[in-house]
């Protein structure tokens, strides 16, 4: 078991009927700004019960925050906070809202050019707003974890953050507000919050047993649960156990002692900014086609997986391997991922995919750090 050191200051407030919560943990002096994206959060009516929640407070709000949030966007939302004076940002909404929200927490306080605390080019993040969450969509923990992924549309780059200034003061976690959600939004989310748990958990061997089995526990759950979820729409528990597994399968607790690899989260930022592929479709893709090129190294986290997860016990560790990826292939298509780029309408140019990796540091990833550029190429060549 690898030495960690794990912190997580979030608060989180679970269950139905929680909104109201927040009141209880906004400063007396808050002036808030309510980010949310589309207009989902208003039509479900969770806007105008977080605005009669707030009424002691002075608050505004900032809408259309785009999947991916877009840099651009973001800084007309700082502009309204240095103007309103906001002392507390409020992210109503899943992944791309919140993380929008962790960037303008700080660069509403950034005293130099914005894109640098992206590109980390620039003097260090001192200072960020308070965060308060209400998730609205489960997919990518960010409503309790200090990282984010910001686009800036004008040069399709899509680069991450990560500071222990954004960690969300708190999180309202109400599964009835996922009801509304269309199919593919559950899909994706499924599919996110499982790659997040095998990016932490499928890499090699270091003993950590009670990190592996509670990996094990969340993947578990989610392939149990993912046809309620996809086919009963107000089906409380699924959602519940849903929500709560997102959440934790990118809150820290699932990288705890263990090696991590990212490899496929990197590569398909690139297919998300260059093509606009919702970013659970790009893991899909990456994600068996990636294990079959490293499937000597990872064989014997795979033949874990395969036992403990898809309760494969029969044939040699390499063949146990193999069926383990076929199953998950097989789990992402039946929530309707595509395994090819072709099935997305596009055609790849992997030169160009190659260098924006290269332009973004991309050259040495995974747990190994030997997923070279040359075998990204392999990766590309292969989806």
């Amino acid at each position: 078991m690898l030495n960690f050191e794990f912190y997580n200051p979030t608060r989180i407030i679970f269950g139905q009927d929680t909104v109201k919560e927040i009141a209880r943990y906004l400063p007396k002096d808050a002036r808030v700004l309510i980010l949310y994206g589309g207009q989902s959060a208003t039509k479900n009516g969770t806007i105008d019960e977080i605005k009669h929640v707030l009424s002691p407070f002075y608050y505004n709000e900032f809408s259309g925050i785009e999947a991916n949030p877009h840099f651009e966007t973001l800084l007309n939302a700082v502009e309204l906070v240095k103007k309103d004076k906001i002392n507390f940002l409020l992210a109503v909404g899943g992944g791309s809202v919140i993380d929008g929200t962790k960037f303008v927490a700080q660069a509403a306080l950034y005293r130099d050019e914005p894109w640098q605390i992206l590109t980390r080019e620039g003097p260090k993040v001192k200072d960020a707003l308070p965060i308060g969450v209400v998730l609205t969509i489960p997919a990518t923990g960010s409503e309790m974890n200090c990282r984010g992924v910001v686009t800036r549309a004008k040069t399709q780059e899509k680069l991450s953050f990560r500071t222990e200034l954004v960690y969300p003061k708190f999180s309202v976690l109400d599964p009835t507000k996922t009801y509304t959600l269309p199919k593919r939004q559950l899909e994706n989310g499924l599919v996110d919050s499982f790659v997040h748990t095998l990016e932490q958990y499928l890499t090699y061997p270091v003993d950590a047993k009670v990190t592996d089995a509670f990996a094990e526990g969340v993947l578990r759950t989610l392939i149990e649960i993912a046809p309620d979820v996809i086919n009963k729409t107000h089906d409380y528990n699924s959602r519940a156990n849903f929500m709560w597994a997102a959440t934790v399968a990118l809150n820290g607790v699932l990288a705890t002692g263990v090696p991590e690899d990212w490899a496929t989260h990197r590569i398909g930022h690139e297919l998300t900014a260059l093509y606009g592929i919702d970013h659970a479709r790009t893991l899909a893709l990456i994600l068996p086609v990636l294990w079959r090129l490293k499937i000597t190294e990872k064989q014997a986290k795979l033949c874990q997986y395969a036992e403990r997860v898809w309760d494969i016990h029969s044939g040699s560790e390499l063949e146990k391997a193999e069926i383990a990826i076929s199953k998950t292939i097989e789990f992402f298509e039946s929530l309707g991922m595509k395994m090819q780029l072709s099935d997305y309408g596009v055609t790849k140019d992997i030169e160009l995919l190659l260098q924006r990796l290269e332009k973004h540091g991309q050259t040495a990833l995974g747990e190994h750090q030997d997923i070279t550029l040359a075998v990204s190429r392999k990766i590309l060549e292969k989806i």
